[in-house]
């Protein structure tokens, strides 16, 4: 047997440079698919991001519709409460509770009720925050369904 070939499992491999070759060949392969596996996260992060950004985004611009709305409400009540010389009198002009509805997306929105007070002053308060939270304002109907493994026993 030549002295520059070995035998490894009945296989005979050279020293020379087919070695090194595969070696290098192999070790691309690996830094091509590294990097095809890091671009492909990126993308789906970015994709992601994207989305958490709008919805962050239309949340935030209902809220301060709502923070808004809440703000002309004062202002009616401020009125209402200058106008009025009784408590009976001061909840005929303004209810006693309000909710509204601002939408965030096509399934969701934001919803504010408003619970309605007779101040002891001019500078007390007019309302109560009850509720503010988002809710579903239609069905979300899936596309399609799963196909789940049915077991062979049953």
């Amino acid at each position: 047997m030549n002295d520059r070939k070995k035998r490894f499992s009945g296989i005979s491999f050279s020293n020379g440079i087919g070695s090194s070759s595969l070696l290098v060949i192999f070790i691309i392969l690996c830094l091509v698919s590294f990097a095809t596996l890091s671009i492909v996260s990126a993308n789906a992060d970015y994709k992601l991001s994207s989305k958490v950004l709008e919805r962050t985004t239309a949340y935030y611009e209902a809220s301060n519709q709502a923070e808004h709305q809440l703000a002309e409400l004062h202002q009616t009540l401020v009125t209402a409460y200058a106008g009025s010389s009784t408590e009976e009198e001061y909840y005929q002009i303004t209810g006693s509770d309000i909710s509204y509805l601002f939408p965030i997306s096509d399934l969701q929105s934001l919803k504010v009720e408003v619970g309605i007070l007779y101040p002891a002053s001019a500078e007390g308060a007019f309302y109560q925050i009850r509720s503010w939270q988002v809710i579903l304002t239609s069905d979300f109907e899936y596309e399609g369904t799963l196909d789940l493994f049915e077991p062979p026993w049953s």
